[in-house]
């Protein structure tokens, strides 16, 4: 009987591990620029045609490769990495298995122009389908220049079922992305069809995620930082205000340099974003670990987007509680004062290090009843409660100088504040002034800081006037979303932005209601747009975030009308009343009150902050004593 069992020829075995390694153009992009990374390129060059199925090209200005090092680099399993099985378990480099290259050159045509430093010429080597075709000199700048041509030509198969090309080409900027935005120091170019699409200079982590994912994401990004035995961890996260739908493509881990999924590591961000946002929205991140490279494996999958943590359960609670401290500290969770003396670090263990607990104290001559503790401006308790003498919705008592529902955020004096933050205790519909319909504002006068002050029900009154204006364009936007129109200014230079294919085709889907707004947009295709104009009296230094704002209205469903016309009205008054300055004269206070008046809710701004707070009589004597 014969035998069956053969060795593959080594070509069928490459175009076999090809499949495993290299699935895609997008692929063989991300292998070739971390090989040029690895390389010490200081800039890194792709461009693509057709999706990838035609050409890649990668450039980079890296260490290049000797004529043997250029021959035997396409060789399996040939690498500069590892030498040994123990470093695998100490990696600080992308690539390590030496099969990047040779299953590349399996199922394409691929040429390899290559110089080191003081070498006076280069090497030319071509290699066809994952045989040696040729190797000649050249001359060529030091680095290494790739040409990835035909992809998979001699697996027709494989060829044939490759995604289209604006898929394939969308992926390839995924990958572009990824890298690019875990290596700020190096600057990179992506070229699609010979046309740019990203020109990247080296710049800071903060500048390269702006420049990648756009400019609308500038006013939303909230550092993240924690530094603890077992991992390191820093980055940005979205403000919970900005969350967008899921699997918006602005989420982003990265280890020792490296872009890994994790949806448990993802679950850690999400927890702590928890009653923050609506649970089919998630915000942005862009989070990068620093462990020791022995803690971790990245050996699990060919695609090196698998990583498994010796820590996992620690480096989730490092994540969870950085991200938690953040959001805290911006004031982006309400009725916590998270100051940085005293806070709460998360706990580091050092080695050699004795730990002890504070030995318990009390006070024994602590007495709750002496006459010391008793607040003399406290309500006699031997005489009856005769209740309120102004009208009360419902809200705990406030303290001297404070409305009812007030609470500074940040525990300074309420007009030492550059802007009065207010903590609402119930829904802004609930919670609305019991002031009877003729009651105006009276008795106006102008006063630093964007206040007006003013009597209402025979009390004293601030207002602020940018939440005041925000309220009013509030109300006017309602009624032009439900009856006509808005006027527009024209630019002095129009403004050119670049968005996905998801927001364009929204924007391209609402352009009637954008025009209704008082846009003037000019759809260009590819994701381009071009705004020529703007709704009246909005600020036009900040175009992009307010396209981007209004486009996260649009996208709830058209069955919930009254909730998205309310959204994106929400959205125009906030943008628009960011340029109110204070009012200069009597006339314009008590004309910008008027208005307020007749809005119809004077006391709170959409959003639900205060607009306005009251100082009662006994307020200002107990101040003054």
């Amino acid at each position: 009987m014969s035998d069956k069992i053969k060795l593959l020829p080594e070509v069928v075995a490459n175009q076999i591990a090809a499949g495993e390694v290299v699935n895609r153009p997008s692929s063989v992009v991300k292998e070739m620029m971390e090989n040029a990374i690895d390389a010490g390129a200081r800039t890194v060059k792709v461009n693509f045609r057709e999706g990838g199925r035609d050409l890649i090209q990668v450039v980079d200005d890296g260490c290049g490769m000797s004529p043997i090092d250029a021959r035997m680099a396409f060789d399996r399993h040939a690498t500069s990495k590892i030498s040994e099985v123990d470093d695998i378990y100490a990696l600080r480099t992308f690539g390590f298995r030496g099969e990047a290259l040779a299953s590349i050159a399996a199922v394409a045509q691929v040429e390899l122009r290559t110089r080191q430093q003081g070498d006076e010429i280069g090497t030319q080597t071509e290699i066809n389908g994952g045989r040696f075709a040729s190797q000649t000199p050249v001359m060529c700048p030091v680095g290494a220049q790739f040409f990835v041509r035909n992809l998979f030509f001699n697996v027709p198969a494989r060829r044939k079922f490759l995604e289209k090309p604006n898929v394939a080409a969308a992926n390839i900027r995924a990958e572009f992305q990824r890298v690019a935005l875990c290596n700020p120091q190096i600057a990179f170019e992506l070229y699609a069809n010979d046309a740019p699409v990203y020109t990247l200079g080296a710049a800071t982590l903060a500048g390269r995620i702006v420049d990648v994912v756009g400019r609308h994401i500038k006013q939303n990004l909230l550092e993240v930082e924690a530094d603890t035995s077992i991992a390191r961890l820093e980055g940005y996260v979205g403000r919970p205000a900005a969350a967008k739908k899921r699997n918006a493509g602005e989420q982003f881990l990265f280890v020792n340099g490296r872009y890994f999924k994790s949806a448990y590591l993802q679950s850690a961000v999400l927890k702590a974003y928890e009653k923050l946002i609506p649970e089919n929205c998630a915000p942005a991140w862009f989070l990068y670990l620093t462990v020791d490279p022995a803690r971790i494996d990245v050996n699990v999958h060919p695609q090196k987007t698998e990583v498994k943590f010796a820590d996992e359960e620690a480096v989730w609670q490092i994540v969870n509680a950085a991200v938690r401290e953040t959001l805290a500290k911006t004031g982006a969770v309400p009725l916590m004062d998270f100051d940085d003396a005293g806070r709460v670090e998360i706990p580091v263990l050092q080695r050699g290090a004795v730990y002890s607990e504070p030995r318990a104290m009390s006070d024994a001559g602590y007495n709750p009843f002496r006459e010391a503790y008793i607040d003399p401006a406290a309500p006699d308790p031997n005489v009856e409660f005769a209740g309120f003498d102004v009208p009360y919705d419902g809200a705990m008592p406030a303290a001297a100088g404070r409305s009812y529902d007030e609470v500074p955020s940040g525990g300074g004096d309420a007009f030492g504040d550059s802007e009065l933050e207010f903590i609402p205790s119930a829904e802004p519909e609930q919670r609305r002034l019991e002031i009877e319909p003729e009651t105006r504002f009276a008795d106006a006068m102008p006063l630093a800081g964007g206040y007006v002050a003013a009597t209402l029900g025979g009390r004293l009154t601030v207002v602020d006037v940018r939440r005041a204006r925000e309220r009013i364009l509030y109300e006017n936007y309602l009624l032009m979303l439900g009856h006509g129109s808005s006027a527009s200014q024209q630019l002095l230079f129009p403004e050119r932005l670049v968005l996905s294919a998801e927001e364009y085709a929204l924007m391209e889907e609402n352009a009637v209601e954008f025009a209704a707004l008082g846009f003037d947009v000019e759809y260009l295709g590819e994701g381009a747009v071009e705004v020529r104009g703007t709704p009246a009296d909005m600020p036009a230094d900040a175009i992009d975030e307010l396209v981007y704002e209004l486009l996260h209205a649009f996208d709830t469903p058209v069955a919930m009308a009254d909730v998205r016309r309310t959204k994106i009205a929400a959205v125009m008054a906030r943008e628009g009343a960011k340029g109110a300055v204070g009012c200069r004269t009597r006339e314009e206070a008590q004309a910008l009150l008027g208005q307020l008046a007749g809005s119809g809710n004077f006391s709170y701004t959409p959003s639900g902050k205060a607009i306005l707070c009251e100082i009662a009589p006994e307020d200002i004597r107990a101040r003054l004593g």
